[in-house]
């Protein structure tokens, strides 16, 4: 599917959809608990949908409705070998390999997209040092076999912040202790969080130890009575930067500030661009200003940077984006697609091994931009036609449905106009 944007404003007011990084966590612990819950979570990206169908591969039983998610207590079983689609869901795959070891089940993956081509040895390296067999590596349907004993996991903190919480979520299932040995900087330190605040909820102990964390054996998931998941800062963040760098006021509501998400710090970066930022009982509302460029160091968010791309093209001078390589393994190499999608509506940018530049000129022309397959580029040239003088087509703009899947749906509730055009 193709998009076809018609420049002009965005504004009004709207509803974050659930973090999906949130409710991966919640629905692999809910899994494992002892409880029926059902969740509200009206809105289901390709993402969520991958964890619940793998889950259910495992033994799990998560029923879905257009209303949300009804989970009952199950068993997690032991098939000749269980069929895990991850779709390209990351998150998926990294989460539940660890997972599949520490219950001692087998399985085989299958990986869509870019996702067989993106960092995983590292994690695979910790797991078969304690008993994990891996079929595969590097291709798109490999195998892994457990089970793993407890000791001590190395792990790198600069590559995924999800090898972590992958080793959080599955090392207290293990009979024996371990302790997860962070090598260098963890990056995306506010997910980590996240998964620590998660298991706190379902009363596993992790404890911070120095470069680390020590782990219990022998633990079990205890489901709380009810846990909603967050709204999304990640989506939330392109049409907070829409209003910024567009001439329209935008709230998204349903927003926590307290929260671990990372992606929270837009309100920071789009205030210290110029833009009038205000925060009250659970909404953001962001009305345009005079934006300057900015430096911006994308370590802990580097999923904000497609949407900050579109703020620093409507400010006057250069914002320089910094500690951004862990985007070239994403869905798409987002520095080279950002820059990529700019130039293509008439920007300026340039890109260096882990760091973007862009030149403000605090508009657009207008043009065809490539997704690349990339939810979150999709994004960004949908939102970028705020500044455009003409219209923005956007190939695979279907991308979308990855993350948010009703996006061009809340496009148009904004005052967006587009058609779409099928292929």
């Amino acid at each position: 599917m193709n998009v076809l944007i018609e420049p002009g404003p965005l504004c009004g007011k709207i509803a974050a959809i659930p973090s999906k990084s949130h409710l991966h966590r919640l629905l692999i612990c809910w899994a494992l608990g002892s409880a029926e819950v059902f969740v509200p979570c009206r809105t289901v990206s390709e993402d969520i949908e991958a964890t619940a169908r793998c889950l259910n591969a495992l033994g799990a039983n998560i029923g879905r409705s257009p209303e949300g998610f009804h989970i009952l207590p199950s068993a997690f079983r032991s098939p000749e070998r269980a069929a895990l689609d991850c779709g390209e869901s990351g998150s998926t795959y990294r989460f539940l390999v660890p997972l599949v070891c520490a219950l001692g089940l087998r399985a085989r993956f299958a990986l869509a997209g870019r996702l067989s081509e993106r960092p995983m040895e590292e994690l695979r390296s910790a797991l078969r040092m304690h008993g994990a067999v891996f079929e595969g590596a590097g291709t798109r349907s490999p195998a892994v076999s457990g089970p793993v004993t407890g000791g001590i996991y190395e792990i790198p903190g600069g590559v995924s912040s999800q090898y972590i919480s992958g080793l959080l979520i599955a090392l207290p299932l293990l009979g024996q202790s371990s302790e997860i040995v962070i090598v260098g900087e963890a990056q995306s330190k506010g997910y980590i969080r996240m998964t620590l605040d998660v298991l706190e909820s379902f009363k596993v102990k992790v404890i911070p130890v120095p470069g680390g964390y020590a782990i219990p054996g022998g633990q079990s998931y205890a489901a709380p009575e009810m846990l909603l998941p967050e709204g999304d800062w990640s989506n939330a963040s392109f049409w907070l930067c829409a209003a910024a760098a567009g001439a329209g006021e935008i709230t998204v509501t349903g927003l926590d500030t307290r929260t671990n998400q990372g992606d929270s710090r837009i309100c920071d970066v789009l205030a210290r661009f110029g833009a009038g930022v205000e925060v009250s009982n659970g909404a953001v509302t962001v009305r345009p200003g005079e934006l300057r460029g900015i430096a911006v160091d994308a370590g802990d968010i580097p999923d904000l940077v497609p949407a900050i791309a579109v703020a620093a093209a409507a400010a006057r001078g250069e914002t320089v984006i910094t500690n951004a390589g862990r985007l070239r393994h994403k869905e798409s190499d987002r520095i080279s697609a950002v820059c990529a999608v700019l130039r293509s509506l008439g920007g300026e940018a340039s890109e260096g091994a882990d760091n973007i530049i862009i030149r403000g000129r605090g508009a657009l022309a207008g043009g065809t931009a490539d997704s690349c397959g990339d939810h979150r580029i999709a994004m960004m040239a949908a939102v970028a036609s705020v500044i455009c003088k003409g219209s923005v087509k956007i190939t695979n703009a279907g991308a979308v449905n990855k993350s948010y899947p009703g996006f061009f749906e809340d496009l148009a509730s904004l005052g967006g106009q587009f058609t779409k055009e099928d292929y």
